[in-house]
Order: C-alpha cells, then sequence, then structure tokens
C-alpha cells in the first residue's frame, strides 16, 4: 500500500497522492479539471476554465500585501501515458499505482505522471496553506501540453494579471528558467555579477513563524 501521501513536506505529497489517483493522459484531462475547479470551491478561490480547457486559480493577498507584486505558478495538467509491454493498464480509466522505492517515488509499470503532477500538488499546496504571507496568487494549469502545449497555445492574452511567473515544469534541479514559450533549447554562456534583491521581491512570500 502506497505511503506517499505520508512523506514531507506532508501538503505536497498529499495532493500529489490525490492527483495520481485521478486518471489524465494528454486528451483526458476532465477528471484532473474537475478536481481543481472542486479544489477552488472548497478553498473558496476565485477560479475560470477557458475555450482551450486551461484552469486559473486565484488566491487574494495577505491583508496589507496587496501591493505585492502578483506572482503566478504555472503547469499543465496532463501526463505521458506509458506502460510497460507486461503491465495491463487503461490510462483514462485507471488510477496511477504510486509507491515509495528507496529514495523515489516510482509507479507499478507506468509513468508516474510527476511530470506534472508534482508541478500541480506544489501550486495547490501554496494555494491550500494557511501560514504564508503573500501577494496576489495565480495559479495556471494547461491543457495538453505534451501533445502540442494546446493549453498554451490557447491563452488568451492579458488574462494573467501576476508579473512574476514560476515555471513549475521542469526536472533539472540546480538550472534556472527564464521563459517557457516553446520547445526550443539554447545553452548561453557567461558570467554575471549578483545583487542585492530589493523588498517587493525578497517579501513576495515570507512564511511566518
Amino acid at each position: 500500500m502506497s505511503a506517499i501521501h505520508e512523506l514531507q513536506p506532508h501538503a505536497l505529497w498529499q495532493h500529489f497522492s490525490a492527483i495520481c489517483d485521478i486518471p489524465h493522459p494528454s486528451f483526458h484531462e476532465e477528471q484532473i479539471r474537475e478536481h481543481l475547479i472542486g479544489f477552488a470551491k472548497e478553498h473558496n478561490l476565485e477560479w475560470q476554465s477557458d475555450a482551450v480547457g486551461n484552469v486559473i486559480i486565484r488566491k487574494n493577498a495577505t491583508p496589507g500585501m496587496e501591493n505585492r507584486v502578483g506572482v503566478i505558478f504555472q503547469g499543465h495538467m496532463d501526463m505521458v501515458p506509458q506502460k510497460n509491454n507486461d503491465t495491463v493498464h487503461d490510462f483514462p480509466t485507471d488510477p496511477i499505482k504510486a509507491y515509495i522505492d528507496g529514495d523515489w517515488v516510482t509507479a507499478e509499470g507506468t509513468t508516474l505522471g510527476a511530470d506534472n503532477g508534482i508541478g500541480m500538488a506544489a501550486a495547490l499546496a501554496v494555494l491550500a496553506a494557511k501560514d504564508l504571507h503573500h501577494g496576489p496568487i495565480e495559479a495556471l494549469f494547461t491543457a495538453t501540453e505534451e501533445t502540442g502545449m494546446i493549453g498554451a497555445q490557447g491563452l488568451q492574452s492579458g488574462i494573467l494579471d501576476g508579473k512574476i511567473l514560476l515555471n513549475l515544469d521542469t526536472e533539472d534541479e540546480g538550472e534556472l528558467y527564464i521563459g517557457c514559450a516553446g520547445g526550443t533549447r539554447i545553452e548561453v554562456n557567461g558570467e554575471y555579477a549578483t545583487e542585492t534583491l530589493v523588498d517587493n521581491f525578497v517579501s513576495v512570500f515570507h512564511h511566518t513563524n
């Protein structure tokens, strides 16, 4: 029996465990979309779903921080549905059987869907948190990313208000992403000087003690 919902940080893995229970391969995102909308309703958060199936959830700023820079969390709803030849699994209807294997979370005979289930879980954990001081938050969950970035391509211009976008769809620790608008990879080498962040950026998120 999987115990991933008991891992730490608890909120992150609890949301990820719930996502694994919901079938969400590309072009079959109806259930995960309803899960996100249900989450927004449960937590009294503003939400909308657009014509291409994207879901946006908004969380108001902590009182007194309304003028802080707005932050957008961006991830996608669908996962790549691949399985071993000897595995019987119907991705549009069957949940992912996730379990802990040593230091890793993996799945029985199929892809895990951490791309981008863990990104969605991180966004949901922040949206549900009651112990964070923050400016305005928007969480953008795009549709059908794995097979053509359909949701991102169809996103309406000007629908988001935030100025800082955090891309939660990545797998390389220690790498800094400065854009997520296409499929081209460019490697740039150079030197840079560090500088102290201004207070307006540093205090976008402040965890209470």
